[in-house]
């Protein structure tokens, strides 16, 4: 089939989900492990926060991008479910204030009164008893009161720039003193982000009660205005746009640029305005719509404390004595493929080695490259860097490299989006030890995850090769699910010296034996792969093909397995995010399965899997089937050869696919149920049971 007919064919916009939609189903999926009961209490309280977390992301980047595309009047329809920017909005803020609403209920009803027999209590300050009122009293005088800032808002004194994401108070006051006109004043204070959003205060033994800092400073603003009545406090909190608009010249003036525009994240436009219900002033909930120039559909009246991220600090605190309320504690083993100890290189050097994290431990990853900087056979290493942890012991080992007077060249993604500052940091501190700092090709991230070791043999220069799913980041190599694989395969190791030589120099784009390298060469890989399983579906009728990714948007590859569906090929989809691909329509997408796994972990593996009548090809990649990944990103999609890998990523696929505990399955509407477990069937957690069986590997 052609292109062009295949477009014509599969094009209709109700066999798309919209991308933006199809986020906030993820996010509801979230939710949802807020009120499953099978999860810890103090996990179901962490899964509110993540919710949190997740929508003012979506908020600050999303919905600002499409009320950039109304302002700019772009009134194109969204090219695959055919909604045009304000149409997305409508049905954003439609389904964002329903999910909101769900979240504070579940607050409300659920967890607070859980925490309540537990003896824990969020206090409200009428709640206080006479010793804990005169503690925050002494609380209030020496810890908080020096540090607040009172603005007034008048004639001369304008309407200040807020921080994005910060916490106010709107507090209403009126002056006795003067002409009726002129007695109502206007003042604001920001909720120092500085002290910690709770305050733990003194109880009977055996109970833990908190009031939150906004709550206290209300209770006593009227300390910061004497001589004045306070009339009403509103509290409220904005999100403002925070994407970068990076035009990219040269490194050194993307280093600048990057660094200026990260100031103006704070500042950008107001996209969302949430304001606490009890205790607002319905006249001054008007003044901000006003001055913020926010429309009514982005407001969110909060029917409780506003921004609960506070929840992951105080999980934080309460899960230090409170063990028994959060997961059992699961220490990631050995890989399958190392024993303890075992020189790393060594075995490398014998057979490919798959690291699947966090079941097995990314420790080998940090010993891969803490070692090669102090090998003195290691001449040169070098590596990609898109995030990494706030004390990374990777960074420390590249740094430690250099100084050694190795070549070590690092390419760091200065627009890895909210890590730029981080990432800025590295790469400054990475250069001040002598290693070579890339800053990637102009207007594409470099996405990949790869690091090439070059040492010297005894006859010849040895490779040694890793690749993975994820970042190189150990902290999030604990909650991530990603695999990993160190090759010392010959081909593979000329790819990495290739790849990395298009990205440091001047060449043209290599033609490489094993690694497919996006922009656009993954996309024509996977689809030419589709087609020689539609090809060889119609020669044996045994055309299969599983995939699990982050989301998938890209209409190519979508279309092209529509083609596949309808040839008759099986097809499995694990997508944990956003997925554009409606399954089971009739004649189009019956074929098709799309599951998403949400639970303790954050699916982050990224398998193309193709039955290839028999011979069983198997990619993994750190590209999701996204368009951006596709055509706007340096991304590598890399094989597994060896037959014994290639059983282990097929046995993950075949837990993943009948869990029964924590998958959801997506119906032709687009809608999400968990998958229907029969009343004799046992319960099977795809996570839970990856984890025992690394434990079993070690036993």
């Amino acid at each position: 089939m052609t292109t062009a007919e295949l477009h014509k064919q599969f094009s209709q916009p109700a066999y798309y989900n919209n991308r933006e939609l199809s986020w906030l189903a993820f996010n509801q999926r979230v939710l949802e492990e807020a009120v499953d009961e099978r999860n810890p209490l103090l996990e179901r309280l962490k899964f509110l926060a993540i919710f949190s977390s997740n929508l003012d992301e979506f908020m600050s980047v999303r919905v600002a991008g499409l009320k950039d595309q109304v302002s700019a009047e772009y009134k194109k329809p969204e090219n695959k479910a055919g909604l045009t920017p304000k149409e997305q909005l409508s049905r954003i803020s439609e389904k964002g204030h329903e999910l909101v609403q769900k979240q504070y209920d579940i607050f409300n009803k659920k967890i607070l009164p859980e925490l309540k027999k537990r003896n824990v209590l969020i206090l409200q300050s009428e709640e206080l008893t006479d010793e804990q009122q005169q503690y925050l009293n002494g609380y209030f005088e020496q810890m908080i009161l020096p540090v607040l800032t009172p603005m007034a808002v008048d004639a001369y004194r304008p309407f200040p720039m807020l921080l994005n994401k910060s916490l106010n108070l709107a507090i209403v006051l009126e002056d006795e003193e003067e002409l009726p006109e002129n007695r109502s004043k206007l003042a604001l204070v920001q909720v120092p982000a500085v002290l910690g959003r709770y305050v733990s205060l003194p109880t009977n033994e055996g109970e833990k009660c908190y009031i939150l800092l906004e709550e206290v400073i209300s209770s006593y603003i009227q300390r910061l205005f004497s001589g004045y009545r306070v009339c009403s406090v509103s509290q409220f909190r904005i999100t403002r746009n925070a994407d970068l608009t990076i035009h990219e010249e040269g490194a050194r003036d993307l280093l600048a640029e990057i660094e200026e525009e990260l100031k103006k994240r704070k500042w950008g436009s107001a996209v969302r305005l949430e304001i606490k219900k009890k205790g607002r002033d319905q006249n001054i909930l008007q003044f901000l719509l006003k001055e913020l120039e926010v429309h009514s559909k982005d407001v969110y009246e909060i029917e409780g404390p506003l921004d609960l991220t506070f929840l992951f600090g105080f999980y934080g605190a309460l899960s230090k004595d409170k063990e028994h309320l959060t997961y059992e504690k699961l220490i990631p083993q050995t890989p399958y493929d190392l024993k303890p100890y075992e020189n790393i290189f060594v075995k490398a050097a014998e057979q490919d080695i798959l690291l699947h994290h966090p079941y097995e431990s990314f420790k080998p990853v940090i010993e891969f490259i803490s070692a090669a900087a102090d090998d003195p056979d290691v001449l040169a290493i070098k590596q990609t860097l898109y995030r990494v942890s706030g004390d990374s012991p990777i960074i420390e080992a590249l740094k430690r490299a250099g100084e050694k007077g190795k070549q070590v060249t690092v390419l760091v993604e200065l627009k890895a989006r909210f890590d730029e500052e981080n990432n800025v940091q590295w790469a400054k501190e990475l250069e001040m030890a002598g290693c070579h700092v890339i800053y990637g090709i102009n207007h594409l991230k470099t996405h990949s995850k790869i690091t090439l070791v070059v040492r010297k043999g005894k006859s010849s220069i040895e490779r040694y090769v890793h690749l993975g799913t994820g970042n190189y980041n150990d902290a999030t190599a604990k909650i991530y699910t990603d695999l990993g694989l160190i090759t010392t395969n010959q081909k593979i190791g000329i790819d990495a010296t290739n790849f990395f030589n298009y990205l440091s120099g001047y060449m043209e784009k290599p033609s490489y034996h094993h690694l497919s390298v996006a922009p656009f060469a993954i996309r024509n890989d996977l689809i030419r792969l589709i087609d020689q399983e539609i090809y060889f579906h119609k020669q044996n009728g045994n055309g299969r093909i599983i995939a699990k990714m982050n989301s998938i948007t890209d209409k190519p590859i979508i279309m092209k397995l529509y083609e596949a569906s309808c040839a008759g090929v099986k097809v499995d989809l694990i997508v944990r995010g956003i997925c554009c691909l409606k399954p089971g329509i009739p004649g189009i997408s019956e074929n098709i399965r799309v599951l998403s796994i949400v639970g303790r972990f954050l699916e982050h593996t990224r398998i193309y899997s193709f039955h290839h009548n028999g011979e069983e090809k198997i990619f993994l990649s750190s590209a999701d089937l996204m368009t951006r990944n596709m055509e706007n990103r340096v991304e590598i999609q890399f094989p597994i050869f060896d037959g014994k890998l290639k059983k282990r990523i097929q046995s993950i696929f075949a837990l993943m696919l009948s869990d029964n505990v924590k998958a959801r399955e997506q119906d032709s509407q687009g809608n999400y149920h968990y998958v229907k477990r029969g009343t004799e069937e046992a319960e099977i957690d795809s996570q839970l049971i990856l984890f025992k069986m690394a434990y079993s590997q070690v036993e």
